[in-house]
């Protein structure tokens, strides 16, 4: 029993150990984000190798090193991209090599461009429009370049969807126009049993909410899968209340467990 107490006790003791390893990296990754430090000079601030302070991190965060530091980038980009600095010195002040680097960081977390960030959608349109489904009313908004927005009326109202798409794009023309979303609705809802062509979905997110969404799109008509199940295909094992939150967060829900389609990340 002693013997049961003090292997309990070295456990907890190890536990809150790697706790204060991942907080101290952590604060370490958000200070440092102009520098953009490397998986090494990170795992050498807590005295761990690279390779078990990846695991390490994986297990307490439920994600990794890179994705937490990609995260915390893009956020700093937001704000720097609030004034009116030229991209290029925006890319310096993120810490990123090149104005490039700048565009897939946004393409690879958000599925827009730096430009079309910072434009608030200037330029961009946006058709919507409400259709009946065996389901309820089904809103749809799409862009040229795909779906971006797919919600059953019900919790939420017209209005508030309207006033959704106007707050994440305060610049686009956001245009009722049924006869284009009713295509979409068509597709999945009318008699042919699957869509004459792919639906493409124009959707925003963090790394691993795009890496959750693609592997919804790959399971099976009429199977089913637990987010830990769902963390393992993402490479995320243990994270599997992260991938729940991915999956209710995303902003096309019917399309993506009943379609096998893609995500189409904006070019």
């Amino acid at each position: 029993m002693a013997q049961a107490k003090v292997f309990r006790s070295e456990r907890a003791m190890d536990k809150a150990a790697d706790y204060e390893r991942i907080a101290k990296a952590m604060h370490y990754i958000r200070d440092r984000v102009a520098d953009q430090p490397s998986l090494a000079e990170i795992a050498a601030h807590v005295h761990m190798s690279p390779f078990h302070f990846q695991r390490l991190f994986c297990r307490w965060a439920g994600t990794t090193p890179k994705r937490f530091l990609q995260v915390l980038t893009l956020e700093r980009i937001k704000r720097l991209l609030a004034g009116e600095e030229p991209l290029l010195n925006v890319s310096e002040a993120a810490g990123l090599s090149s104005s490039s680097r700048l565009y897939d960081h946004f393409v690879r977390l958000e599925a827009v461009t730096p430009g079309e960030y910072r434009s608030g959608g200037e330029g961009l349109r946006i058709d919507c429009g409400v259709h009946p489904t065996p389901f309820g009313s089904l809103f749809v908004a799409m862009t040229a370049k795909g779906v971006c927005r797919a919600t059953f009326l019900g919790e939420t109202t017209l209005d508030e969807e309207l006033k959704i798409l106007a707050a994440t794009w305060p610049r686009a023309v956001v245009a009722p126009a049924q006869e284009v979303t009713a295509a979409v609705v068509s597709s999945l809802f009318g008699a042919a049993t699957t869509p004459n062509k792919p639906i493409s979905l124009s959707v925003s997110g963090t790394n691993l909410q795009i890496a959750v969404w693609r592997a919804l799109l790959r399971i099976p008509r009429g199977y089913t899968v637990s987010y830990s199940q769902l963390a393992a295909t993402v490479g995320a094992p243990g994270a599997a209340r992260a991938v729940g939150n991915a999956v209710g967060a995303n902003p096309v829900a019917f399309l993506f467990p009943a379609t096998v389609l893609f995500v189409k990340a904006v070019p």
